[in-house]
């Protein structure tokens, strides 16, 4: 007997225990086990292309099958309940074979020129076609060259879609922002953009998660790796990069580099025979960020405790995902994002001002790069309004980890061989508080920390804040701060994000300080971090910064020896007028698609 999964067991319902045999291996599961956990606890690793365990079990790509006897037809093990008794084979000579035609079918609609593709190297359609010697080429083809705007961050190719559904549902069930869906019917259907519509014109928030979930390469980030070659080719401009927190984590996955071999020491050693003059820190602009926000949140609650504040709490603004999701559908909280930059943000204003009266450098000839585990970063370097600097764009470009991986590899960098070299002075130092900034919680945790030093005078101790750590999607917690209670909320992922600021617009839940990630688990899990099929890494790679952090000489922000000689030569505090005018912006400086087309709509027409 196979029962199709449409639903899971009755709340309290007794988990029995179920016996069957697959490929003659006696296995025992709960009853509310699919046949894939069931092959997979045997020891059978069946495939699968579509499947997402609780996002995507629709089972249609048909990888998945197994034949079930007493079934006449193969059965998807994916979305198909386990039964008392039942008898599987996974790799039966009808099973063999349907998969391998399943797999020219979904062949024939897709754009097989694998060596111009970006995902030649982590394509699990490809691994598939591979495993099951899928030789040669597939039936006749029908592609959908489907038009795209090329000048957005996040690239779509239909002609590489193999309507897995993945994207779709990720984005609906994993980060309710609803931006893709289902176009046309039969053979014609499609994934596009909802309703149509044009992606310029939609609320995406760019997090990248369609992109680290699709299977193929459909979907991809606007490559700028070519700015950057022409920069570094032209001796008039100095080039200065700048390497995120969590990118440390990710960079050596490719080669399989170990924590030792893999350091953000390594990756600068790396970079610098590129031909970059400066490689700095970005773990130091995540302090300079905690010393604004941190100051920005005191204000804050004083202003709410006087009754002239909102009510609401203080938003982190870091996560560009997260603003432009807020942007987009809490309109109401906008006033509560913080006005600082995002560290990214920050650091382009501070080489375009500070680091280049310092070096004698001419700022409108600083090409500023950085190094992210994020796409819409490659938006927020396009904001009108951050050119606080010199009045060109604070930062020039952004790249992705995937991207900087792809321009080491071009550059034929030995990252076997490379020795650690220290970052270029005196951007180059951040404290652990500024590492931390890559996991949920890590900003959160980094703002308490200095927060509490500057209402008390002392320093907080080492596991005071653990509290907000955690892959937990929406984590709560209460600190005392000099007998004041300091309420504060984290999230990671927009769906959490959206549960959690249902409930304070509602009034069901009040807080002080609320950190929002886009990216489930934070940066690290961010949707410019390299691909693994079937594995989420965030908390593993969480890990290595709080490891990291917990070994760090100076493990706050105001500790930091770099950010006390920033201030004390050129900001001279935080809140101050020149950090105010360089260190800060107007969340209402740039609009969302629907917003600007709201306003134009409305705006009086002349006649």
């Amino acid at each position: 007997m196979v029962t199709q999964l449409t639903s899971h067991m009755n709340e309290g319902e007794a988990e029995e225990p179920v016996t069957l045999v697959v490929d003659g291996t006696r296995v025992t599961v709960p009853r509310s086990a699919t046949i894939l956990e069931a092959c997979r606890q045997a020891g059978q690793d069946v495939p699968t292309l579509c499947f997402l365990k609780g996002i995507n079990e629709i089972g249609s790509c048909r990888i998945c099958m197994v034949e079930v006897e007493g079934s006449e037809r193969l059965v998807a093990s994916c979305n198909n309940y386990v039964a008392e008794g039942m008898v599987i084979h996974t790799n039966s000579p009808k099973v063999r074979l349907a998969r391998r035609e399943n797999t020219r079918l979904l062949l024939s609609q897709h754009d097989v020129e694998c060596p111009t593709c970006t995902r030649s190297d982590s394509c699990h359609l490809l691994d598939i076609a591979t495993s099951l010697g899928v030789i040669g080429k597939p039936r006749q083809q029908m592609l959908m060259h489907s038009p795209w705007p090329q000048g957005f961050p996040l690239i779509r190719d239909n002609d590489k879609c193999i309507r897995c559904m993945r994207c779709i549902q990720v984005c609906d069930k994993m980060q309710s922002s609803h931006v893709w869906d289902i176009t046309n019917r039969a053979t014609h259907t499609f994934v596009d953009v909802a309703r149509g519509a044009d992606i310029n014109d939609v609320d995406c928030t760019l997090c990248g998660q369609c992109i680290t979930h699709c299977p193929t390469g459909a979907l991809r980030e606007r490559d700028d790796v070519e700015r950057v070659y022409d920069a570094l080719a032209d001796p008039t401009v100095t080039t200065i990069v700048q390497i995120a927190p969590s990118v440390r984590t990710s960079w050596g996955d490719f080669w399989g580099l170990d924590d030792e071999q893999a350091t953000i020491e390594h990756l600068v050693a790396a970079l610098r025979p590129m031909g970059f003059d400066y490689v700095v820190n970005t773990d130091f602009s995540a302090d300079l960020t905690i010393m604004e926000e941190s100051a920005e949140l005191l204000v804050h609650m004083r202003r709410n405790a006087s009754g002239e504040g909102s009510g609401y709490p203080m938003f982190t603004s870091c996560c560009p995902g997260w603003v432009r999701f807020c942007k987009a559908h809490y309109p109401q909280l906008v006033d509560g994002l913080s006005t600082s930059k995002s560290p990214q943000g920050m650091f382009g204003a501070v080489v375009k001002s500070y680091y280049a009266e310092r070096l004698g450098i001419d700022p409108h000839r600083i090409f500023c790069l950085s190094i992210m585990p994020c796409l819409a970063k490659k938006a927020e370097v396009a904001y009108p309004n951050l050119n606080d600097a010199c009045g060109d764009p604070d930062m020039d470009c952004s790249l992705t980890v995937r991207e900087i991986v792809r321009m080491l590899r071009a550059d034929h960098v030995d990252v076997f061989a490379l020795k650690p070299e220290p970052f270029d002075e005196p951007l180059g130092y951040g404290s652990g508080a500024g590492i931390i900034f890559g996991a949920t919680g890590g900003v959160m945790e980094a703002a308490l920390r200095t927060a509490y030093h500057v209402v008390t005078g002392e320093a907080p101790k080492s596991d005071m804040f653990e509290d907000v750590r955690g892959l937990e999607g929406w984590k709560e917690a209460t600190f005392d701060m000099a007998g004041t209670e300091v309420r504060v909320a984290v999230a990671s992922g927009l769906g959490n994000a959206r549960r959690l600021c249902d409930a304070i617009v509602a009034g069901e839940a009040s807080y002080d300080f609320v950190e929002v990630m886009a990216c489930p688990g934070g940066c690290v899990g961010g949707g410019g971090q390299p691909i693994h099929e079937g594995e989420e890494l965030a908390g593993a790679r969480g890990q290595v910064l709080y490891g990291l952090d917990r070994h760090e000489t100076y493990r706050n922000s105001y500790e930091n020896p770099s950010i006390v000689q920033c201030y004390e030569e050129y900001f001279g505090e935080p809140l101050s007028e020149r950090a105010e005018e360089l260190l800060h912006t107007d969340q209402h400086g740039w609009l969302m698609p629907a917003e600007w087309i709201r306003q134009a709509e409305e705006a009086p027409t002349a006649e």
